[in-house]
């Protein structure tokens, strides 16, 4: 079973610093789309996707450090959250603000 492409026009991608732990040679993305929130591994033979649809978000917690924000997305469902370091904290506030206008846009 495939799983639907993201629509580049109306999603927004964020990728972590190649200087924060994992994330040198294959940083981590994160996409943000009116319907799913991605986290996209890439390897050096493939990819490793996560995906929790935006009606499933139950909350979003931000981290930061110094230079850096870690993310954490969970799921109403129980399931592992979503959890991606390294990202700028401007990009941080970004993905939560756009999670949380996606889902003032669902309800109405």
């Amino acid at each position: 079973m495939a799983a639907s492409p993201i629509d580049p026009s109306t999603s927004e991608s964020f990728s972590a610093s190649r200087w924060t732990q994992g994330n040198f040679f294959f940083p981590t993305r994160l996409v943000i789309s009116p319907q799913r929130v991605a986290r996209i591994k890439s390897r050096l033979f493939g990819s490793n996707e996560e995906s929790i649809a935006m009606s499933k978000i139950a909350s979003v917690h931000i981290s930061t450090g110094v230079f850096w924000a870690e993310i954490v997305i969970e799921s109403t469902g129980g399931t592992d959250p979503i959890t991606s370091h390294g990202h700028r904290k401007a990009d941080a506030q970004r993905i939560r603000d756009l999670i949380e206008k996606y889902q003032a846009q669902a309800r109405a």
